[in-house]
């Protein structure tokens, strides 16, 4: 080996590990301990189901542990709010859902600004909402469920995870879409919504196939209709708001990973470039496909003028429902 050879690999390996050294102001390559991951709901539904996917996988890849830490509260507000006020290195992370950011556009006095003290690092996942009711419910398809809602107008209760998150909204929409009125219960988060709904408190619910799909199977709820272009593979038999003649009635719930404002950018590519790796594992695909959602795996540059435009587009519905938050905690 000639001394120029010698010379283009040190100096090959020299960049190499400056550019990993840059990754993280303690110059060691990110990440060089455990990530704590906030998830703004409780233990259960399609924000929870989503994010401890990813975590394992990002664990697996990086070499360390992803520790999912569940706070629920305030539609989401809680957990951004512990993400908005983290030390900006890359080791402590959010994921929300859509639901969550609808909250803290239409709070007055938020304790943080979202686009000022948040960082959108990739859109992990999608997924349609489905509507499903208790079996005791005599309604077996939409056209059915809207006659019925309309003979006994606001006696129907439906469960939702909070004020303003995406199944409130969703059951906004339903309810001018098909000029039917139904009766609000928010708990906190969609797991503690659920259980009251299978035990027959509430009759129905708008929320994530993949947090249906259990009990949907399992015939403890009956799904009536779903959202998007065209049915899901996890439920074939269950046809489209559009189909059904209620093409309002649209909604995508995503779920986003965030970081603090300010995360070196070298740090928020990494993980941006790492979830879309785990976005395209065969095993996560068939995983996340056969519970009724989508892997994603976006870039940062894609994701942030996204985050703009679903707050632009929710804080208008809301505002055309009259919703507001029963408090900014």
């Amino acid at each position: 080996m000639n001394a120029k050879t010698i010379c283009i690999l040190l100096a090959s390996t020299l960049c190499s590990g400056i550019a990993a050294a840059a990754e993280t102001p303690g110059k060691s390559p990110y990440p060089a301990k455990p990530v704590r991951v906030i998830i703004g709901t409780s233990a259960s539904g399609g924000t929870d189901f989503t994010a401890r996917i990813f975590g394992q996988k990002l664990s697996d890849l990086w070499g360390q542990s992803v520790v999912m830490d569940n706070r629920p509260g305030a539609t989401g507000m809680i957990g951004m709010g512990m993400v908005a006020h983290a030390n900006p290195d890359g080791y402590t992370l959010s994921i929300m859902n859509v639901g969550h950011l609808i909250m803290t556009a239409i709070t007055e006095k938020p304790p943080f600004d979202p686009g000022r003290d948040l960082l959108p690092v990739s859109i992990i996942a999608t997924t349609p909402v489905m509507l499903v009711v208790h079996p005791s419910v005599p309604a077996r398809t939409i056209q059915e469920f809207i006659a019925l809602a309309k003979r006994q107008p606001g006696k129907m209760s439906y469960a939702s995870g909070g004020i303003a998150g995406v199944q409130h909204m969703s059951t906004e929409l339903l309810m001018q879409e098909a000029k039917i009125k139904l009766l609000h219960v928010p708990y906190k988060g969609t797991g503690p919504g659920l259980i009251e709904l299978i035990a027959g408190q509430v009759q129905l619910t708008l929320t994530s196939v993949p947090s249906l799909m259990p009990h949907v199977n399992a015939g403890r709820l009956r799904p009536l209709a779903v959202t998007g272009e065209r049915r899901v593979s996890a439920a074939p038999n269950v046809p489209t708001f559009k189909e059904s003649g209620l093409p309002g009635v649209f909604v995508v719930i995503w779920y986003g990973l965030l970081a603090p404002a300010r995360t070196p950018s070298a740090i928020v590519d990494r993980i941006a470039r790492s979830v879309a790796e785990v976005a395209a594992m065969p095993d996560v695909k068939e995983r996340m496909t056969r519970s009724g959602a989508e892997p994603v795996g976006s870039k940062p540059s894609e994701f942030g003028p996204y985050f703009r435009s679903e707050r632009t587009r929710w804080v208008k519905i809301a505002k055309q429902a009259n919703i507001k938050p029963a408090s900014s905690r």
